[in-house]
């Protein structure tokens, strides 16, 4: 469900968020890197050799895409043709895997699918000349995500930011606050605004992988990069006690009925987009948590984005800035010229380039400028994602196997909608949480 909401941040999006964020949410500035400067791929005479892409977009999202194909094209002279998979990228893949008739190149929605198909020997290990470019460009984070059993396959060449909370103006003005830095300061904020009469926050709990941003942004911050990578391979427990401070904190928020629109029952009657138009156009609601999509949602509700509509990174709750993302991974399935020189321009400095200047991108690679931006919100996102260096970290329940960190009404999903309306059953909740865990990774 979440792809389906993240496909439609399109180019009237990042056009129109321009200062979203305000004086209140400018981004530190970019790390300093100690790598050796990016350099670009060489250029290939690739007349005659033609490659099929296979990626879930459609829309503008699709036009840009194909805008940084024509950029490979007019460097090499092949000819790249783009195949729309939908939002189920597996079914249409597998098919065609199965057939001895894959695409030369899939972009693939989540990291658990590198490993699923180096599982059935359908992926090509990366050339020399990639790994290059992804060790040039990338942090050893990333280039983790789109390896399985030690070998690289995969380049994550586009980012969603999921560490934002979306606020009205107004709600914030009567009250008389202004946009926390820190997870206490979130708590009296909220505090204060359900004083002045308004809810404080439109939760979409109906949605389960909301519950599971909040949850990541929180563990994030609280427990550290590390143990959020060993979380989300299952090396320590469920019921380890980082997870129980991190569920406390989140009862901080979801365990006071004034704090929610609704009170626990409504927020998790309560889906997106709906919690965003309770915010903006309704104005029941004060602050509404998710990513840069919610933009959209709050842009289609009436709300003038950047006055009305705002976001500030969401708080630190323990010792490390929060900055999760989403993304896609770009493998080839066949072992061919083109389709390993596209992966290296798309790993490339050159290539981010290319399609940073576009609307609606960002970008992971810590070597593409975010003056290449065309809007103040997004380069102010991409300064983020740099700043936070090596802390950054994909979604968990993405990277989690889909039984466990992806399905409705099941595991993760289901026991985080359980501990928003329980939410002093921290301890059976960790207990539930760790029993599906054990069945996901057994």
């Amino acid at each position: 469900m979440r792809k389906t909401i993240a496909a439609v941040t399109t180019a009237g999006l990042a056009l129109a968020l321009a200062a979203c964020g305000g004086g209140e949410s400018a981004a530190p500035a970019p790390a300093t890197s100690d790598s050796a400067p990016a350099s670009a791929p060489a250029a290939k005479n690739l007349e005659g050799v033609t490659v099929e892409v296979a990626a879930k977009w459609t829309g503008a999202e699709q036009t840009n895409f194909e805008q940084v194909l024509k950029a490979f094209e007019e460097k090499t002279g092949a000819k790249v043709t783009y195949a729309s998979t939908g939002e189920d990228t597996g079914a249409y893949l597998g098919p065609r895997i199965e057939g001895g008739n894959p695409p030369d190149v899939a972009i693939l929605p989540q990291p658990g699918l590198v490993q699923q198909y180096a599982d059935q020997k359908a992926l090509k290990p990366l050339t020399a000349e990639v790994q290059k470019q992804i060790d040039d460009n990338y942090t050893p984070y990333w280039k983790e995500l789109g390896s399985a059993d030690g070998q690289a396959y995969g380049v994550l060449v586009k980012a969603a930011h999921k560490s934002l909370i979306w606020y009205r103006d107004q709600a914030f003005q009567d009250a008389g606050v202004t946009p926390p830095a820190t997870w206490d300061d979130l708590i009296k904020a909220a505090q204060t605004i359900a004083d002045s009469g308004t809810p404080p926050f439109s939760l979409c709990g109906a949605s389960g992988w909301t519950l599971t941003d909040l949850f990541e942004n929180v563990y994030l911050s609280s427990a550290g990069p590390e143990n959020y990578t060993k979380l989300s391979k299952h090396e320590i427990p469920w019921t380890d006690p980082s997870v129980t401070t991190a569920l406390e904190k989140i009862a901080q928020l979801v365990g006071k009925k004034e704090f929610l629109l609704g009170g626990s029952a409504g927020a998790l009657q309560t889906d997106f987009p709906t919690c965003v138009t309770q915010v903006y156009g309704q104005d029941k609601s004060a602050m509404v948590i998710e990513a840069d999509f919610v933009g959209v949602t709050a842009e289609q509700s009436g709300a003038k984005l950047g006055e009305e509509a705002k976001y500030f990174p969401f708080p630190k709750v323990g010792d490390t800035e929060p900055v999760v993302l989403g993304g896609d991974i770009a493998v080839a399935l066949k072992e061919s010229e083109g389709s390993m020189a596209l992966l290296e321009f798309l790993a490339s400095k050159e290539g981010g380039e290319v399609w940073a200047k576009l609307p609606g991108y960002l970008s992971p690679n810590r070597n593409v400028s975010p003056d290449n931006y065309p809007d103040d919100m997004t380069k102010k996102l991409a300064e983020t994602i740099i700043a936070a260096g090596d802390t950054v970290r994909y979604d968990m329940s993405d990277l989690a196997p889909s039984a466990f960190g992806g399905t409705d009404g099941k595991a993760l999903w289901k026991y985080l909608q359980d501990f928003v309306r329980t939410p002093s059953d921290v301890k059976g909740i960790q207990d539930k949480l760790e029993a599906e865990a054990k069945k996901a990774w057994k």
